[in-house]
């Protein structure tokens, strides 16, 4: 078995696309995706592609997950933390930065179609979704053009 070079009780490093949209003068709308396993309304994420920076990253997982393709910022709109179970059944501690994306289209196929459901809200019923607090705060504090919104932590 190979050990870890995290340290114990460090965080693994997670990307995330927070997906947005702006159509005339509505509201800004946020896409959500369920999670495969238990069906809650998440936002696209993973972990880092090798020799990639973040923002591809989480790009990467907005198309793998969700179709959409966008331009996605450099700078973390804010940071989350969460359990994850992985497939050995360990359960380790993620820290989510999060990356906003203006989405300019959706692809007609896309890696994980079928596999979740997708849903575009206003940034309010959207935090409202989420069953994190702080993922919650990050996404109805989303300014319109992706700008940061929340203190990373």
């Amino acid at each position: 078995m190979v050990e870890s070079r995290k340290k114990r009780g460090a965080k693994h490093v997670q990307y995330a696309a927070l997906p947005f949209r702006r159509k005339g003068k509505s509201p800004t709308e946020v896409l959500l995706v369920t999670s495969r396993e238990t069906g809650r309304w998440i936002i696209p994420k993973g972990w880092p592609a090798k020799g990639k920076p973040p923002h591809k990253s989480a790009a990467r997982e907005a198309r793998e997950e969700a179709g959409v393709v966008g331009s996605v910022k450099r700078r973390p709109v804010g940071v989350f933390s969460y359990k994850k179970r992985l497939k050995s059944g360990k359960v380790v501690a993620c820290e989510v930065q999060v990356l906003a994306m203006k989405v300019k289209r959706q692809e007609p196929w896309w890696m994980e179609k079928g596999e979740r459901k997708l849903k575009w809200l206003p940034r309010t019923k959207a935090a409202k979704k989420v069953g994190d607090n702080v993922l919650g705060t990050i996404i109805r504090t989303l300014h319109k053009r992706g700008k940061r919104s929340t203190p990373r932590r």
